[in-house]
């Protein structure tokens, strides 16, 4: 869960709809409001028609890997003169993100786990000491990508009441993109952060309703934030864990409406991944997500769509386009819709033409043009053939009833 005793400024740091500001201005375009963030794919290599009119319907690598606490000490790096470089912890091994501890915490032992919700001292500056953020007390899940990936990787390493120096490149920041208008594209940061508090995170079987609904949320917006980010992978990892609280069971009664909520939160959840998995050319994956939303919503538009374009993208036209004509016909006036079924039609004749062409071939009728001729040269052979061996069959069975009928005699 993210939250915190003191509610950071618009584009925090720990705050899941960090970085889709006017950073991300042309992912946000097409963002629906009333969904929000449910987006429809486009072709860069074709021509496509505006995509605003139909509602927004997974290469980034994986996250590093856990931090490592017996890391290689680098020899120099950013922030080191302001103190000895052997005081660094190369967190990675990469030289791109380093800790140095400033006030020493109670032990080893009081480190927060994975899962756990902790809560911590941050700020955040550039390289030029510019104070990009304040957060007296951030509270967020260790290990479910809630905040920065430096926040999420080094606050692992925290011993309880520690407070350290985190420097980080942009990388496990804000990346190339920035967040308009205080960081400016890959920009490092520096974090002091101090750790107040870890705790269990609650049970999801006890959460109310509402408590339910508002931290699937928080993580599916996490995920609107990667996919803006361009980061897929961990958007798809925001969106699984959104719907594993959605899909949890519960042993507190929920009201009908906190019900269609939920429901609602599942379907928006579906309709992203499937976005998030299609940038990464996970069509098995995208087509069971669109499926699981047509099982709620046989009539979601964004899902049928979705189905048509994966099926397309393996090539197989013949169910794709039935697929779109449903959703045309659900808003017969969307020109996206229209675009994409007319570019299917198409690659379908065509594809129809290279088989019937291939079939020819393996016929032996290469071309479409010699083949009148050709029916025609064998007409005068095939019909007196024909008649020759009817009138051999007819001969031999006359024989054949010639000599029953003598035997019988």
């Amino acid at each position: 869960m993210a939250s915190s005793g003191e509610e950071p400024r618009s584009g925090s740091p720990g705050r899941a709809g960090t970085g889709t500001e006017p950073a991300a201005a042309a992912d946000a375009a097409q963002l629906d409001t009333a969904e929000d963030f449910e987006v429809l794919e486009e072709e860069e290599e074709e021509d496509e028609d505006d995509l605003s009119e139909l509602p927004p319907l997974e290469d980034v690598g994986r996250p590093p890997a856990p931090p490592r606490e017996d890391a290689q000490l680098p020899e120099q790096g950013a922030g080191d003169a302001a103190g000895d470089p052997q005081e660094w912890l190369d967190v990675l091994g990469n030289g791109l993100l380093k800790k140095k501890t400033l006030v020493p915490g109670q032990g080893v032992d009081s480190r927060p786990q994975k899962g756990q919700d902790v809560t911590i001292r941050l700020k955040a500056t550039l390289e030029d000491g510019t104070v990009v953020e304040e957060n007296p007390a951030l509270t967020f899940t260790l290990g479910d990508c809630d905040v920065l990936q430096a926040l999420d990787l080094c606050v692992q390493l925290l011993e309880m009441g520690e407070t350290a120096l985190i420097v980080s490149e942009a990388k496990y920041c804000y990346g190339a993109q920035g967040r308009s208008p205080d960081i400016p594209p890959n920009a490092s940061l520096t974090l002091e952060v101090e750790l107040l508090a870890a705790r269990d995170a609650p049970d999801l079987e006890l959460l109310s309703g509402k408590e339910k609904i508002q931290l699937a949320n928080r993580k599916r917006e996490r995920g609107n934030f990667f996919y803006q980010q361009a980061d897929y992978v961990l958007a798809i990892n925001s969106y699984d864990i959104a719907l594993r609280i959605v899909g949890s069971s519960s042993k507190v009664d929920f009201s009908p409406d906190e019900e269609a909520e939920l429901l609602d939160v599942k379907v928006k959840c579906l309709n992203n991944l499937a976005a998030s998995q299609l940038k990464l050319d996970h069509f098995k994956a995208a087509l069971k997500s669109c499926n699981l939303v047509l099982e709620h919503q046989p009539g979601n538009i964004k899902a049928l769509f979705r189905k048509g374009k994966v099926l397309a993208q393996q090539g197989e036209y013949r169910e794709a386009i039935p697929i779109l004509k449903a959703a045309l016909k659900l808003e017969p006036s969307n020109k996206t819709i229209h675009a994409e079924l007319s570019k299917l039609v198409k690659k379908h004749a065509d594809q129809r033409n290279v088989e019937t062409e291939m079939y020819r071939k393996m016929l032996g009728n290469p071309s479409a043009t010699s083949t009148p001729r050709k029916c025609k040269d064998k007409l005068p052979w095939s019909i007196p053939w024909k008649w020759l061996f009817g009138a051999t069959a007819i001969a031999l069975g006359g024989v054949a009833l010639s000599v029953v009928i003598a035997a019988r005699n």
